[in-house]
């Protein structure tokens, strides 16, 4: 399984032969590795509603032909966008898709989902995806929770975590967040996007390799990491 962190919670996927873009915020993006018009998709995941998850959504979907992965309220809002039902997969927390790649769960996410047009986005939520024998953890934009846990208990070869402060977690309830989701490796996402959700992702790491078992992965935007 191949991962790259294409900067805020944008991350490109490549597992069991299919190509995955989840929350595709590129062409507005400050940081962003790319262009909306540069990624390649079988599958689009979004964790929910907000701008900086969804904006290139619909654009990348109808570009490759991919099929749409995300909650029932906006699953509903994209078919009312003319996307075919059969190119939208709708889930929710607690509920897991099988795909030709493999498995997403979706998880919990203690967030709001307002869409662009000011409408209801259901709720939010974090993916597990599970292709190759490994598990892999987008938290997505949340606060700390404790079913965390229980997440974890599935075995996590990675686990994705917001630091940014203000809008999802911080620093400091990330690190209790490794330490209940206990996965082999953890990265931060969501964060030095814009001022307001500045973070040393350098003094994180060190605090996770101190006080949990993770190895932690400071990607650059742009970085590939493999899971071996």
């Amino acid at each position: 399984m191949k991962i790259t962190w294409l900067g805020h919670n944008c991350w490109s996927i490549e597992a069991g032969g299919a190509k995955l873009v989840l929350d595709p915020y590129l062409d507005e993006q400050p940081t962003a590795a790319c262009k909306a018009a540069d990624v390649e998709a079988d599958f689009v995941l979004v964790s929910h509603g907000h701008f900086d998850h969804i904006l290139d959504a619909a654009p990348i979907a109808r570009r490759t032909g991919a099929t749409l992965v995300t909650n029932f309220e906006i699953g509903n809002w994209f078919m009312a966008q003319g996307f075919e039902q059969a190119k939208v997969e709708q889930g929710g927390p607690g509920g897991s898709i099988e795909l030709p790649f493999g498995r997403v769960t979706f998880t919990p996410a203690v967030h709001s989902s307002g869409l662009p047009d000011g409408s209801y986005g259901g709720v939010a939520c974090g993916f597990v995806v599970s292709a190759e024998g490994k598990n892999v953890y987008f938290a997505c934009d949340t606060a700390l929770f404790g079913d965390m846990q229980r997440i974890g208990a599935v075995g996590l070869d990675l686990a994705v975590l917001p630091i940014g402060d203000r809008f999802t977690m911080g620093v400091c309830d990330s690190l209790e967040a490794v330490k209940l989701l206990a996965p082999r490796r953890a990265a931060p996402c969501h964060y030095n996007t814009w001022p307001p959700i500045v973070q040393d992702a350098a003094g994180w790491a060190e605090h996770v390799r101190q006080h949990t078992s993770a190895e932690p992965l400071t990607l650059a935007v742009g970085e590939t990491i493999v899971l071996d």
